[in-house]
């Protein structure tokens, strides 16, 4: 593979969604070492960088398969190893940690599942996916905000918090009604 094929401009947003992947282990390291504030420009940044590629990829038409999954995935693993160490620490009540990755569980074997049962899966984020996604991302900056720089105040924690846990469980039903039914209506056209 040549040099100018990496580097084609269609693939710059799968590149950012490789050094979003990359800014993880930093910010780990920081949020373990109660560096908050440091953390919460490298969390800043990974958001910066998953609103860029998805501008680029839909404004430029520089969508692909790849970069389906990447994005998703990227996101996936920023926000459950955030949400993971914040747990450790404290922060993040076991219950709610369990409940975020319990829906991206769900999501990942469903997805597998029907990979393997009916046919090709294609990444398809759902309006209420991206706005859980969304608010997760929301939650671990204002929880690494609060504790670098004694701000938001608590309730809007709370409120957030909440947001995080209702989203998460109707994104979840959500997609498991939208994919059990694709799956169910392939097989019945299967048997006619």
């Amino acid at each position: 593979m040549s040099f100018a094929a990496i580097f084609k401009l269609k693939q710059i947003p799968n590149w950012i969604c490789i050094f979003r992947v990359a800014l993880i282990a930093p910010i780990l390291v920081l949020l373990m070492r109660a560096e908050f504030q440091l953390a919460l420009l490298l969390i800043a940044i990974a958001a910066f960088s998953d609103a860029l590629d998805g501008f680029l990829a839909k404004h430029f038409d520089w969508v692909s398969r790849l970069g389906g999954f990447l994005d998703p995935l990227a996101d996936k693993f920023l926000l459950v190893a955030i949400f993971l160490v914040l747990t450790g620490s404290g922060l993040i009540p076991v219950w709610l940690t369990a409940v975020v990755i319990g829906r991206d569980l769900a999501i990942v074997v469903g997805g597998f599942a029907y990979q393997w049962l009916i046919g090709e899966v294609y990444a398809d984020p759902t309006f209420i996916g991206k706005v859980n996604t969304f608010l997760q991302l929301m939650f671990v900056l204002c929880i690494v905000s609060e504790q670098g720089f004694n701000f938001p105040d608590p309730l809007i924690l709370l409120i957030i918090g909440t947001s995080v846990f209702v989203s998460s469980l109707i994104s979840g039903l959500d997609y498991i009604w939208t994919w059990g039914g694709r799956a169910l209506a392939s097989r019945g056209q299967e048997r006619v």
